[in-house]
């Protein structure tokens, strides 16, 4: 890879960076999995960054505050190009999403096509878009489920890559089944992140212009 490699490259070379906005909860499931996340980028303060720091990993907070915050005012456009530069200073292959609250412009995915992955509460093409749990609830349905696809510009429409299956019980709140959820979700994630790194380095030698090719 680039000529800063380090302990956060993995045994492939590939570097992953993450996106978060929340707890942590999926970043800290990445790291234990041992793959090589090179930068924590996050959109606010949150405890995300901090799991970062304790581990020793670099957290950038690219706050949206300074692009127009939560409002009309949002310069969706700015942003994306603020957080894809600092994933490219890192050297980043991989984008991982990881409970990151901000949809990302054009910019993110002309610089990692087909390399930017997320998970999603619910069997998509099943009850996309940010109320999943809650849909499926209202829907009646006797199972639910996680998603790892590829995110595209369309929310929760990119190719799927994993799924597993949770069941609903007769007494699940929102609250309870999202918590089953994320903990299938804490395992399914980085074995398909790690599956997904080990084909990329096997193509990397495609050379430019390849489908799998890594970013430089």
């Amino acid at each position: 890879m680039g000529p800063d490699s380090s302990s956060s490259d993995g045994p492939s070379g590939v570097r992953i960076g993450v996106l978060a906005s929340g707890s942590g909860t999926i970043l800290e499931a990445v790291i234990g999995a041992g793959l090589p996340v090179a930068v924590v980028i996050a959109d606010r303060a949150c405890r995300a960054l901090e799991v970062a720091n304790g581990a020793g990993i670099p957290a950038d907070l690219v706050d949206r505050s300074d692009f127009g915050g939560f409002g009309p005012g949002f310069t969706r456009d700015r942003y994306t190009e603020a957080v894809t530069a600092a994933l490219r200073s890192r050297l980043v292959d991989v984008v991982v999403m990881a409970g990151f609250g901000t949809v990302l412009g054009q910019a993110v995915h002309d610089a990692y096509p087909g390399r930017i992955l997320n998970t999603h509460p619910a069997l998509l093409p099943a009850f996309p878009g940010w109320h999943a749990v809650r849909d499926a609830l209202a829907a009646g349905v006797t199972e639910t489920g996680t998603t790892v696809h590829v995110a595209t510009l369309e929310m929760d429409a990119g190719p799927v890559l994993a799924q597993a299956v949770v069941p609903v019980i007769p007494d699940d709140t929102e609250e309870t089944l999202h918590e089953r959820i994320k903990a299938v979700e804490r395992t399914l994630y980085p074995d398909t992140i790690s599956t997904f790194v080990a084909g990329l380095a096997a193509t990397a030698g495609d050379g430019p212009g390849s489908p799998t090719e890594v970013a430089p």
